[in-house]
């Protein structure tokens, strides 16, 4: 095993291991290049998941190995990492890991933490969430071109009732659609908001849409997941990676380029194009941890 890297990184001392290791095979993309990313990006990431308390998806041996979620903050964490109380388990409330400045990143990367998750409400009010966020699922053949369709369906509704609204890619195969509050809402008020408006595209437009969550009805079909809205529930981070073939990356994306992603423009970005979009276009989802927005009465 090579030796041990120690770094200086924004004024912290970190050890780095296995530097050399391949996470993604298909394209030799290594823990030193995954590392490299989040380092890069942690500008723009750190203020969507700073104060949160966020889940770590971890692949030890790289994205062709097992992989396991890590809800509990490590005890062998740096003594600077810090903590938050969230929703537990039956064992009761759990630590998770707060990732506040760009150290922290770097850290959970050398973990192999390839994906971040985070909850829609703050460490420090985990009872307000701070969005609202529509997945959109596609059930095969249905890709995220139908995803932008439908997704352009719910800005008009949103529209409507006068809320901005803010995409990214899922660095998957869909797509996800955020509503900025910042405003104190409950849990159960964003949720039926999402779950009334799913129902409603999906009276409108049946053969594409559906709210319910079984899949045997969801072929060719966009399903509107209202669910990510529950308290316990977490959502792939905005410029997280994720464990595909490709280091591919949940990207903020502009409105027009949903529009043109309906019309078939391919929509998926890897580490490195997404380091050149924020150079070019800057964070497209800063509004999202700022605007004040106000959801239609409960």
């Amino acid at each position: 095993m090579p030796d041990p890297v120690f770094v200086q990184h924004e004024g912290r001392r970190l050890k780095l291991t296995n530097l050399d290791k391949v996470m993604y095979p298909m394209v030799g993309f290594t823990k030193g290049d995954v590392i490299h990313y989040y380092s890069a990006i942690a500008p723009m990431m750190l203020p969507h998941i700073e104060g949160r308390g966020v889940t770590l998806r971890r692949w030890p041996d790289g994205v062709t190995g097992k992989s396991f979620f890590e809800k509990r903050c490590p005890d062998h964490r740096p003594e600077w990492v810090d903590t938050s109380v969230g929703t537990g388990d039956r064992g009761g409330n759990i630590h998770y890991c707060r990732l506040d400045e760009p150290a922290a990143l770097v850290w959970t990367a050398n973990l192999a933490s390839l994906e971040i998750h985070a909850p829609m409400a703050r460490g420090d009010d985990i009872e307000s969430p701070t969005m609202v966020v529509f997945d959109l699922d596609p059930g095969s053949p249905a890709t995220i071109i139908e995803c932008c369709q439908v997704a352009l369906m719910i800005r008009e509704v949103l529209a409507s009732v006068e809320l901005e609204s803010f995409a990214k890619t899922s660095g998957s195969k869909g797509m996800q659609l955020y509503v900025p509050l910042n405003s104190t809402h409950s849990h159960d008020h964003a949720s039926s908001f999402a779950h009334a408006l799913a129902q409603l595209l999906e009276k409108r437009e049946p053969s594409l849409v559906t709210s319910t969550m079984k899949k045997s009805v969801r072929s060719g079909k966009i399903f509107i997941d209202w669910s990510q809205n529950s308290r316990h529930k977490t959502t792939v981070a905005a410029y997280s990676l994720r464990a595909k073939d490709r280091p591919t990356v949940s990207t903020p994306i502009s409105w027009d380029e949903v529009v043109e992603g309906a019309e078939g423009e391919p929509l998926s970005f890897e580490a490195d194009e997404v380091i050149e979009r924020v150079e070019q276009y800057g964070d497209l989802f800063a509004p999202t941890a700022t605007l004040q927005q106000h959801l239609p009465g409960a």
